[in-house]
């Protein structure tokens, strides 16, 4: 099929082949103020045949870094196990105008560390709560974290847009 057949169009606002990428990339604060907002992360991680793993994740923060928790047997730690590469994204808008997000591409650590993934679980308990962490909080994060791990995305390289910025 020729490279006319193949032409679909291009959607309201996109520019028309215009070269934005350097309008819409986000600043590196912009970056951190996205992610400390409450928003949901897909992850995606190699299966043992080299398919693609999927998953929507809450997510919180450890040492800084973007983290989850998730059961210490599920698919994604296993994958990470064996090849611990992780691209995570986390986008919202719901038209072209409006799209805004950040990819994160790097390896992911497993923790075992039963103080630090209650220091991730207290930051997810925040995000989800919306309140500062209490101690009457802790009976909720030592519940959420019970027969889990936490994974530290220890991120190499940030991809970024912000279509509002058009």
């Amino acid at each position: 099929m020729s490279e006319q057949g193949n032409h679909i169009g291009t959607a309201p606002g996109m520019g028309g082949g215009v070269k934005q990428r350097d309008k819409i990339k986000m600043t590196p604060e912009e970056i951190e103020a996205f992610l400390q907002g409450w928003h949901t992360m897909s992850c995606a991680t190699y299966n043992h045949d080299g398919t693609i793993h999927l998953v929507a994740m809450w997510y919180g923060f450890m040492e800084g870094a973007p983290a989850l928790e998730t059961k210490a047997k599920s698919q994604k730690v296993q994958n990470l196990r064996r090849d611990p590469r992780i691209t995570c994204m986390i986008e919202e808008g719901d038209t072209y105008d409006q799209l805004v997000g950040v990819e994160m591409v790097g390896t992911a650590e497993i923790v075992d560390d039963p103080d630090r993934i209650f220091e991730l679980g207290k930051t997810v308990v925040e995000r989800t709560s919306g309140q500062k962490y209490t101690e009457d909080m802790r009976p909720a994060v030592e519940m959420m974290i019970h027969k889990r791990v936490g994974v530290k995305i220890n991120v190499e390289k940030y991809v970024s847009w912000d279509h509002r910025k058009l």
